[in-house]
C-alpha cells in the first residue's frame, strides 16, 4: 500500500550537491530514483541522470513531470526494476552516485516483496549493502558517492543506526568516508 504522505526531495540540495561532487556535464547514477526531482534538476543543470526505481507507476510519474519541465531532447533516463538486478547488467561508468534511499520501513512505497521498504530491517540491510556495492562499482575512478539519509526508529522507538549502516555499506564497497554534512531546515 503506497503512502500518500511520501517525502519530496529538496531541489536546492540537489543543485548544491551536484555542483560540489560532480564534474560539469557529468553523469549521475541514482539507484533509488523514487521521485522526479533529482533527475529533473540534474538534466536541467546540464548533467546526464540515470535513475532506477522498482515501481512502474513512479517512473511513469517521473517521466510525465520531466516532460512538462525539460526539453524533449534533455530527458533523464529512468529504468524500471530492482536495482540489485538492473545494476548487474549496466556497463556504463558514472561520475557520481547520488540518491536518497528508502529509510528502511519508515515509508512503505508499495506492496512489491522486492521493494526494500517492505522488508524488516534485518532483511533490508543486506539488500541495501548489495545495491550500494553494485552502484559504487559503476563509479569512475576518483569520484564521489553521496546519499542523503537520516536515522529512523524501529516500531519500539529505538534507532536502527541507518546512518552508520550507510557509511559501513560504502566502506564495504571500497569507498572512503570523505565528509558528512548536516542539513538543518526550519521546523
Amino acid at each position: 500500500v503506497k503512502s500518500s504522505n511520501t517525502s519530496i526531495f529538496d531541489p536546492a540540495l540537489c543543485e548544491v550537491l551536484y555542483h560540489w561532487f560532480c564534474d560539469k556535464g557529468g553523469s549521475i547514477l541514482d539507484p533509488f530514483a523514487g521521485g522526479s526531482v533529482r533527475g529533473i534538476v540534474a538534466n536541467y543543470l546540464g548533467y546526464k541522470y540515470t535513475g532506477i526505481d522498482i515501481r512502474q507507476e513512479q517512473i511513469d510519474s517521473n517521466r510525465d513531470q520531466a516532460a512538462d519541465i525539460l526539453d524533449v531532447n534533455n530527458q533523464p533516463n529512468w529504468y524500471v526494476g530492482d536495482s540489485n538486478e538492473v545494476l548487474e547488467g549496466m556497463a556504463i561508468q558514472y561520475d557520481l552516485v547520488f540518491s536518497c534511499p528508502p529509510y528502511a520501513d519508515l515509508e512503505i512505497y508499495s506492496d512489491d516483496p522486492n521493494d526494500l521498504s517492505t522488508l524488516s530491517y534485518e532483511e533490508f540491510k543486506p539488500a541495501y549493502f548489495e545495491i550500494i556495492e553494485k552502484a559504487c562499482a559503476r563509479l569512475k575512478e576518483n569520484r564521489f558517492a553521496c546519499f542523503v539519509v537520516g536515522d529512523v526508529r524501529d516500531k519500539k522507538g529505538n534507532y536502527y543506526n541507518f546512518v552508520g549502516d550507510t557509511v559501513e555499506a560504502f566502506k564495504a564497497a571500497g569507498l572512503h568516508y570523505y565528509n558528512e554534512a548536516i542539513l538543518i531546515t526550519p521546523v
